[in-house]
């Protein structure tokens, strides 16, 4: 039989890369670290560059039962409730990119990759399999995982995360750079909501400092939230205050005990070392102010399905998956830290934006062309 690719973790982009590179008509077999497949967090937006991805894995009409269609993205001023600016995700927004912006829970969208995955008799999955090293032997490569065990594959993707232990056989950079933000998520039963609470959209709350983001996932049952603000030493309701009463009352329902420091990196345009490669976070980590760590993680999944399938060499495919992205998820991770400081800009900043966005029509999609309409 023929060797299979080799996959290093078991999240959303290995389980995404697994299904695109076994349709090729590859031997794809899937090491996961933990116990068992499963994602951390809850909310998750799918802007259309993702949902095209998703359509190319045969997999965007078994989201929908899990998956809302927000009607627009919508920004308010934190303290006045005010809106600043909003984006119409309707008919028109459909159109211009071909696909639709959904937001579901990290969780469902793992499940459906994960039953999609079993359903292919070419991808074999494994749990409590850590990998620990790569090891190339000319015309395939060894894994070896922490309880020793060792596979041989055609080649490997390393797509563990971000703290992966892979990337440093590529490009060792040290680790990750701490943002100095924390982020608080949480999610509530719909049925549990207060008053005036808007379901029909992905609302974002910004102030100098902070913001705090709130839309339904789980087809509708579910109120994600995520409050993010510097991490300084004070508390999360010291930070959020100055809040109007909306903020409050959502912020009052987050819970305490767990919380995320926020994580990037440099980009880098070194993601393979022979026929060992970086995927995702791995090779791209990004902070969440464009909510495109999981939408990137998706577009290199088809992209490096598309390589393995032009290239009978793998050493070769990878360079030509890297040489299709690393420009594209370095502009990403630019971006994002951008708008994190336009977002959490000071007072007199944050006036001059307000002003510079007042006039800014919602059916606008030309300053998030570049983003949303990318393909393959």
């Amino acid at each position: 039989m023929p060797l299979p690719l080799l996959i290093a973790g078991g999240g959303i982009g290995g389980l995404a890369a697994a299904l695109a590179v076994a349709r090729t008509g590859r031997a794809v077999h899937v090491l996961e670290r933990e116990a068992r497949f499963g994602e951390i967090g809850a909310g998750l937006q799918l802007a259309p560059n993702a949902s095209h991805a998703l359509g190319r894995l045969g997999v965007l009409d078994a989201i929908v039962p899990y998956a809302v269609f927000p009607h627009r993205l919508v920004w308010r001023d934190a303290r006045s409730g005010a809106q600043v600016t909003a984006l119409d995700l309707g008919p028109r927004f459909r159109a211009h990119f071909g696909h639709p912006y959904v937001v579901m829970h990290r969780g469902d969208l793992l499940d459906v990759l994960l039953a999609a995955c079993r359903a292919d008799a070419r991808i074999t999955l494994e749990t409590s399999r850590g990998v620990v090293d790569v090891e190339e032997h000319g015309d395939h490569v060894r894994v070896v995982c922490a309880d020793g065990t060792a596979y041989d594959g055609v080649a490997a993707v390393a797509a563990d995360g971000l703290w992966s232990r892979l990337r440093k056989l590529v490009n060792d950079d040290g680790d990750p750079l701490d943002a100095r933000h924390v982020a608080f998520r949480g999610t509530l039963p719909v049925a549990e909501l207060w008053e005036g609470v808007g379901l029909d959209d992905v609302t974002l709350w910004t102030a100098p400092g902070l913001h705090f983001v709130q839309y339904p996932i789980r087809g509708g049952q579910l109120f994600n939230q995520v409050a993010v603000f510097r991490n300084d030493g004070d508390d999360i309701d010291a930070h959020f205050a100055v809040g109007c009463a909306a903020v409050q009352a959502g912020i009052a329902r987050i819970a305490r005990d767990r919380h995320w420091p926020m994580y990037d990196r440099e980009p880098i345009a070194d993601w393979s070392r022979g026929r060992l490669v970086l995927l995702g976070d791995a090779a791209h980590p990004m902070l969440q102010y464009l909510a495109q760590g999981a939408c990137q993680a998706l577009e290199d999944a088809v992209v490096l399905a598309d390589a393995l399938a032009a290239h009978d060499d793998p050493a070769t495919a990878f360079l030509a998956y890297r040489d299709a992205r690393y420009l594209r998820t370095a502009r990403v991770q630019y971006s994002a830290r951008v708008f994190g400081e336009i977002w959490h800009v000071g007072d007199v900043g944050a006036t001059l934006r307000d002003t510079m966005l007042a006039n800014r029509g919602a059916d606008d999609f030309a300053h998030v062309d570049w983003l949303y309409g990318w393909r393959p």
